[in-house]
């Protein structure tokens, strides 16, 4: 769940479907709408998208690819971060600006209100509580529907929870860095989503970390990918994470899909979280 509306478990992260350094149209942007449109197909009825993919681009595509949207799909999206060039984010938590980052993807979406708007990233030249108030605003005139918060500390998550009700988190969270821990086992206990995002990792140096190399002795003896083992690894971890994976590629999209089915032991299920 995500506050009251009923998700999978599986979701989809929409930022890959841009171009390269999350900027600009991909190169091939029929292959990105029926990335989503098989999203769908698979079951997949929460899409996690942002202003700042492209910028723009991962909400037009997700308009063109799915409207009229199937009912009880789920599309949230985020603003308070800028983008001056590829790769580059700067934060904005300015009212002014997060007031019109939302009416804009009103519009690109064709949305009359978002189901889950999230504050990106808190930004440190603005008080965290006037980003939340304004939030706290959209959400009474109808806008939007819940509200989330990025990338926060638990100070500002439980900052931010005082506020208003906040039903999910959206913070870095894999088998290789688990520094939101602490956040994750509060959203538990308060039965807040917790949204992962990078929930694949990544390999930081040629060598196999403990991880991956567990990771994969998993995967061959199930005869599946290491990224499904990841995300296994996430779903049987806490009940309040719901993984985003993210991919251009339908061939990728269908084995993150697939993860939703596979059942790791509990043997397996310790042995990887023991490592780090």
């Amino acid at each position: 769940m995500v506050g009251d509306m009923a998700v999978n478990r599986l979701g989809f992260g929409a930022m890959r479907i841009t171009g390269d350094g999350i900027w600009g149209p991909p190169s091939d942007p029929e292959a990105a709408r029926a990335v989503l449109r098989r999203a769908v197909e698979l079951g997949v009825n929460f899409i996690d998208t942002a202003d700042a993919y492209g910028p723009n681009v991962s909400e037009q595509l997700i308009y063109e690819a799915l409207s009229p949207y199937p009912r009880g799909l789920v599309i949230a999206t985020k603003g308070g971060l800028t983008r001056p060039g590829p790769n580059q984010w700067v934060p904005d938590g300015s009212p002014a600006h997060l007031r019109a980052a939302c009416e804009e993807s009103l519009r690109r979406l064709h949305l009359e209100r978002i189901d889950l708007y999230q504050l990106h990233a808190p930004d440190s030249k603005v008080p965290f509580e006037d980003s939340i108030g304004e939030l706290v605003r959209l959400r009474q005139q109808g806008k939007i529907r819940h509200i989330g918060v990025s990338n926060v500390t638990l100070a500002q998550f439980k900052q931010a929870h005082a506020l208003v009700p906040v039903v999910s988190v959206q913070n870095r969270y894999n088998l290789s860095d688990r520094s939101s821990e602490d956040v994750l086992q509060y959203c538990a206990a308060a039965r807040v989503a917790f949204l992962p995002w990078g929930p694949l990792g990544g390999r930081a140096s040629p060598r196999l970390a403990p991880w991956e190399s567990a990771a994969e002795r998993i995967a061959n003896a199930h005869s599946v990918s290491s990224a499904q083992v990841a995300l296994a690894w996430l779903l049987g971890h806490s009940p309040a994470l719901l993984p985003i994976p993210g991919t251009s590629s339908i061939a990728h999209l269908e084995d993150n899909v697939a993860a939703a089915g596979l059942q790791l032991s509990p043997a397996e299920l310790q042995q990887l979280q023991q490592l780090s």
